[in-house]
């Protein structure tokens, strides 16, 4: 049985790399994790949040599924956001989406993909509530960019929905949610405004979404 020797020497030539280019590197991030961030993202391979955003392991708390969903009944995200909120007191939700996203547009194909139809009934009800602006668009490269956006804001309002956030809020921690999306093909972020730090500017943003 093979064992992926390649990454086995990746590894260990990056583990070296790191050791002489910074000596306390791995004994720093054993003593602690304390991020400020928490990023929740679409799993797609070739959106590396740490990289695109230059922080270091141990600066970003990630959760990622396909196409950034934060939804009421999954209870692995949940899980993450109640820790990086209560127990690593975090500041800062980034939701961030990605133009190009597979789970976006398999959303909108009129063809079966098997049991991730499911997950991704979430972005077509989505699409239904923005259906008429969405219509006005007549490139489909420029919807699926447009419901990529609409998908991120969306999930911000639900992650402003959580008791979670809600609780934080009501006890004064500071928990800002950011919506953003990044671009494969130039590798840069796009700050989309629709970021919230209340329960007043989540309403706020849910009435006017």
């Amino acid at each position: 049985m093979k064992i992926l020797s390649r990454l086995f020497k990746n590894n260990k030539k990056w583990a070296a790399e790191t050791c002489a280019s910074n000596p306390e590197f791995f004994s720093r991030l054993v003593a602690q994790q304390a991020p400020e961030y928490l990023w929740i993202g679409c799993s797609d391979s070739r959106v590396p949040a740490n990289e695109i955003v230059g922080l270091q392991p141990g600066e970003l708390f990630v959760h990622r599924n396909i196409a950034n969903l934060v939804i009421h009944t999954d209870m692995n995200c949940l899980s993450v956001l109640q820790y990086a909120v209560d127990l690593l007191k975090i500041r800062h939700v980034i939701v961030c989406g990605h133009y190009g996203c597979g789970g976006i547009k398999a959303a909108m194909a009129d063809k079966p993909h098997g049991l991730v139809d499911n997950w991704l009934r979430h972005v077509r009800d989505i699409h239904h509530r923005h259906e008429r602006k969405l219509n006005v668009i007549s490139s489909k490269p420029e919807r699926l960019r447009r419901l990529c956006e609409l998908n991120v804001v969306e999930q911000v309002i639900n992650v402003g929905n959580t008791t979670i956030v809600q609780d934080a809020w009501g006890r004064g921690q500071e928990v800002a949610i950011h919506g953003w999306v990044y671009d494969i093909a130039d590798g840069l972020l796009k700050d989309l405004a629709v970021s919230i730090t209340s329960f007043k500017e989540w309403d706020a943003l849910q009435k006017n979404r």
